[in-house]
């Protein structure tokens, strides 16, 4: 997953702004300096906010071709970002975190139970006691009924999808197929295909897990950062403290 992705998905992602995503993780982190993992970073576009902030932070993803595209963006900013590729269901820290992260989606790829339950045991392996599990995914609502069985398109000069989802009822997945076409300096457009797999986490299921693997005082947000998330909020964030 991502191998040619990774060449274009800052392309699709430009009107996210995710300087305001990172100042959010800001305000959940409390006060600069914190030594802090970043898990599913992808191309460091929250990663680097982070570390401009003061964070010592650490990026980590699966995808090679996502995090060399996250060292030069992290070059280019002038900041010193450690990226690691690992398994976010394995991760290992050099030393004990304040925080670890799993943004963007990070945990709406783990599609079973026992998957995001070897990530959260993982990730308190590596925090202090009272470290902050910090995440945001996806909701149900979003997953069900904006991707849904739907296809979303794009048609711009340098750039175009075709994005066709299939949204499996029983197990709460949603599989993405995407065919992207990116204008390249030639006056040509090259073609990329990604396919993958997302599934819809309730907030009852990770509260369970997140209790199971030992963290406490679990909290939910929506689009308000201070209120809990509503029927129709499309991305879900969520504190957690290791005990």
């Amino acid at each position: 997953m991502y191998t040619d992705f990774s060449d274009v998905y800052d392309r699709l992602m430009r009107d996210v702004d995710y300087e305001a995503w990172a100042a959010r993780y800001a305000r959940m982190l409390g006060t600069a300096p914190l030594r802090i993992t970043e898990c599913a970073c992808g191309t460091g576009a929250i990663t680097v906010p982070l570390a401009r902030a003061g964070y010592a932070v650490t990026g980590v993803d699966l995808s090679g071709d996502m995090l060399e595209k996250a060292m030069v963006r992290a070059r280019s900013a002038g900041v010193d970002i450690p990226f690691i590729r690992q398994d976010m269901r394995k991760l290992t820290t050099a030393r004990r975190q304040d925080a670890v992260l799993a943004t963007c989606d990070g945990i709406n790829y783990l599609t079973d139970e026992k998957s995001v339950k070897a990530f959260f045991t993982s990730a308190a392996g590596c925090l202090k006691p009272g470290g902050k599990l910090l995440m945001d995914f996806s909701s149900a609502y979003k997953l069900e009924h904006i991707l849904g069985s739907n296809t979303l398109t794009l048609d711009e000069e340098d750039a175009a999808y075709i994005w066709t989802n299939t949204w499996h009822g029983k197990s709460r997945l949603v599989d993405l197929d995407l065919c992207i076409f990116i204008k390249d300096p030639s006056g040509g457009f090259r073609r990329v295909r990604e396919c993958q797999t997302q599934r819809a986490h309730t907030e009852a299921e990770i509260g369970a897990w997140l209790d199971e693997c030992g963290f406490r005082d679990v909290r939910f947000s929506g689009s308000r950062e201070n209120e809990a998330p509503g029927e129709t909020d499309e991305r879900i964030f969520v504190s957690a403290v290791l005990a």
